[in-house]
């Protein structure tokens, strides 16, 4: 299969230290031996194939380098929302001092110019940690652009906007697999998808997330992006499609479980509290059930913290205020390990 991403390539490495370790213990154990001029040509094989790798992708040749990038994508992140935050400060301090042509044209020239310088440093750059600072940067100039261009013709707010946020995070993540970016092009979509959904409802749409149910139509359109457009090419992004999906799902769910006089359902409270508890459990519960099933880790791990967090805030609603407090922990002690004990047998079944 060719190796056309910085992702496929780190597969391929991983897949051949795995294999090499995994050789070592089967010659080892003495189940199959290969002889001098065998070993010598896979052995051969690889360093060229992970030479060719390396240079080409700047994969992590081992485990010590793996943890080095993880500490440069951090560094990377940090840096990415520094250099954003910079620019919004930058205009914030001084963009009363020019002119309304000025403020126009470097507002207009702002956006396109960080994408374009963003195109430039994807070219040069194989380890994407460069990228990722000017794309974010790039994303955050073309925000400001809107928002400013607003400000100067004093037109109306409106949830529109988040639809070309939303174009050019995708534009920038498809472009140079970022997930990142990929994060903030699907938050600003079902932002705009839960304000249209509260427009709809009768309520102005800045006031949206006064209803958590406006959440569910985008929560399950994103929830499905992956069964719909094929992610394949793309190493995670099925994965950060799922889990921004089941987040914008069950934390409103997790509101309502609490709070039910912000629904939309003509009930008792306490009826709606109930409803939402139970969903919350039910919905939960089948996601850590078909994450496994369909091979989604991060499903199913979603799908675990979830379940967690409902439980315990309910333990907390129902045992606090008039339980002794070392009654309090030893039960939930004992919940923890219930729960450790439900999960094993649920693994064990699916397996």
């Amino acid at each position: 299969m060719p190796i056309s991403s910085r992702g496929d390539a780190q597969r391929r490495v991983d897949d051949i230290r795995i294999f090499r370790e995994e050789w070592s213990r089967v010659e080892t154990e003495g189940v199959l031996r290969l002889d001098e001029a065998q070993r010598a040509a896979l052995a051969g094989y690889h360093d060229a194939l992970v030479a060719g790798l390396e240079r080409d992708f700047d994969v992590d040749r081992d485990s010590t380098a793996k943890q080095l990038s993880l500490g440069m994508r951090v560094a990377s992140f940090i840096g990415a929302m520094a250099l954003a935050a910079s620019v919004f400060f930058l205009f914030r301090s001084f963009w009363g001092f020019f002119s309304t042509t000025t403020q126009v044209v470097t507002v207009a020239g702002l956006g396109p110019g960080a994408f374009l310088l963003t195109m430039a440093v994807a070219r040069r750059d194989a380890t994407g940690y460069f990228t990722k600072l000017a794309a974010t940067v790039a994303f955050a100039c073309f925000v400001l652009n809107v928002v400013m261009l607003g400000q100067i013709f004093d037109i109306t707010p409106s949830d529109v906007a988040f639809l070309p946020w939303a174009a050019l995070a995708f534009l920038l993540a498809y472009a140079c697999e970022l997930r990142l970016l990929q994060a903030a092009g699907i938050v600003c979509l079902i932002a705009f998808i839960s304000a249209r959904t509260g427009s709809w409802s009768g309520m102005y749409w800045i006031h949206f997330g006064q209803r958590p149910e406006d959440f569910f139509p985008a929560a399950v359109a994103i929830f499905m992006a992956p069964s719909v457009f094929d992610q394949s090419r793309y190493a995670g992004f099925a994965a950060v499609y799922r889990v921004l999906g089941m987040l914008a799902l069950f934390l409103p769910v997790l509101v309502l479980a609490n709070w039910g006089t912000a629904s939309y359902l003509d009930l008792d409270r306490g009826a709606i509290e109930g409803l939402y508890q139970a969903a919350g459990f039910a919905g939960t519960a089948g996601m850590v059930w078909w994450g496994a099933r369909r091979g989604w880790k991060e499903v199913s791990n979603t799908g675990i913290t979830l379940f967690v967090i409902f439980f315990y805030t309910k333990v907390f609603d129902w045992w606090w205020d008039w339980m002794p407090k070392y009654v309090f922990f030893l039960l939930t002690g004992l919940a923890a390990v219930l729960l450790l004990l439900v999960f094993k047998r649920l693994r064990g079944v699916i397996a």
